[in-house]
């Protein structure tokens, strides 16, 4: 246990954890949770009880750097009225920047890259020692650095996140991930049947995979399609979800296998980025919009209730009115279920901010944004009220928080289902018969008693 003697008093310390950006996030605020505890110190939900404040933090757009920074400024505060407080900032903005950017920002104590997290304890240590007036490790590894660190759950006790790999190798032009994250690194598929194992026997329902690219994964000659089987395999009772599917390395075989398994969720994230096969030229996209329909054929052949979901980007560096119209017939064609959806911003350090010229007014990425934002509500409220009248498997999740006389939960797609509350438990499942919808959710009844 690591303890501070402090005027001959030894005191265990707290901390504090805000998580920014996606869900890879999330999961590594769970690995932070879990070296710190292991080494003696206390979790704390309450900001100004914290002797350590860690942001993890996000560098994908402009817009999360703000916001992070703000409220940087605002924690920043809490040092004028105790100057022991140590504020750590960690994860995808530690790398981003460079060291010399980071030095000068003299109020932040800690800074630490996604894959140096288990050199916090001894960062804090060297800290509380006052050995230095700010530590600083932001480099990135060739290998996984986490395989033997189970995560502590900080989310739900339904859904667990579970990592299977980490970075990207396919350098888009406009993406930061490359060089916030470094290169991809596969887990050992034992330590994930491992991870696996311990999430059932803790009573989560549902193993959510994630990696920048999942379907990327490889390890000594394990691909994704075969890692997938043997989590289905090994936890038969536990709901799968993955994400994020690059387009070109979805294959037949891997549809067949979510086909297989009824325990795979029927749902792929698949990021199109634009409907123009010049732009995603530009952004180094390895795929043409004409595969990329191909591939949505594919997969709705073999499997033809799937849910489809995306990203889309507007205002991409040179992007005309034509390529625009261009992402909202392919939209057309397609019609996700969902989106997500925002306009470019650049980021230092990446191709396009070195070598595109970013000539699109901002006012014209936010009218196209809104174009195609109210073009995704309408095609999501048009797949949602395609399940209306059949009989879905959902997992509730909770009660709803605009109603609690209902719980809400998931089907196999990913939709989100409220229907009124029974004697069920949360973390059952129930066969719910869909009976309505709104824009964003299905509304439903229980028919039969929980499976």
């Amino acid at each position: 246990m690591f303890l501070v003697n402090d005027m001959n008093k030894l005191l265990v310390m707290k901390f504090y954890i805000e998580t920014y950006g996606c869900q890879m996030n999330i999961y590594d605020s769970e690995i932070i949770c879990s070296i710190l505890l292991k080494s003696g110190f206390i979790k704390t939900s309450t900001l100004k009880k914290a002797d350590i404040i860690l942001l993890n933090t996000c560098a994908i757009r402009e817009k999360p750097e703000k916001k992070i920074f703000n409220r940087l400024m605002k924690i920043r505060c809490l040092k004028q009225t105790n100057n022991q407080i140590k504020i750590g900032l960690v994860g995808c903005l530690a790398t981003h920047y460079n060291k010399q950017t980071l030095e000068k920002l003299n109020f932040i104590d800690l800074i630490v890259g996604p894959d140096s997290y288990k050199k916090i304890p001894k960062m804090i240590k060297n800290l509380k020692k006052e050995q230095t007036k700010k530590e600083i490790d932001v480099s990135l590894a060739n290998q996984e650095k986490y395989t033997k660190i189970i995560p502590i759950g900080v989310r739900t006790s339904i859904s667990a996140f579970l990592s299977i790999m980490r970075g990207c190798d396919n350098m888009c032009t406009f993406c930061i991930v490359p060089f916030s994250r470094g290169r991809e690194k596969s887990r050992n598929p034992n330590s994930i049947l491992k991870e696996c194992k311990i999430l059932y026997k803790k009573g989560y329902k549902e193993i959510i995979l994630l990696g920048q690219n999942v379907d990327s994964y490889f390890f000594k000659q394990i691909k994704f399609l075969n890692l997938l089987e043997l989590i289905a395999i090994t936890v038969p009772l536990m709901r799968i979800r993955f994400l994020t599917s690059y387009p070109s390395n979805i294959s037949k075989n891997l549809l067949e296998v979510v086909k297989k398994h009824s325990n795979i969720c029927k749902h792929f994230h698949i990021p199109l980025q634009s409907g123009s096969t010049r732009i995603l030229s530009l952004m180094r996209r390895k795929y043409t919009v004409e595969e990329f329909l191909l591939i949505i054929k594919m997969i709705k052949q073999i499997i033809p209730d799937c849910s489809i979901s995306s990203d889309l980007m507007t205002g991409f560096c040179t992007e005309t009115q034509e390529d625009h119209r261009e992402t909202i017939r392919i939209m057309n064609i397609i019609k996700f279920n969902f989106s997500y959806m925002f306009k470019y911003s650049s980021r230092q350090g990446t191709y396009a901010y070195r070598k595109l010229k970013d000539d699109v007014p901002n006012i014209l990425k936010l009218r196209r944004l809104n174009e195609i934002l109210m073009l995704q509500k309408s095609h999501s409220f048009y797949r949602l009220k395609e399940n209306i009248g059949k009989i879905q498997n959902v997992l509730i999740e909770g009660i709803s928080k605009k109603d609690d006389n209902y719980y809400y939960g998931r089907n196999y797609k990913n939709d989100i289902i409220v229907f009124p509350k029974t004697k069920s438990k949360i973390g059952s499942y129930n066969r719910v018969k869909i009976l309505n919808s709104t824009f964003t959710t299905l509304i439903g009844e229980r028919i039969l008693s929980e499976i």
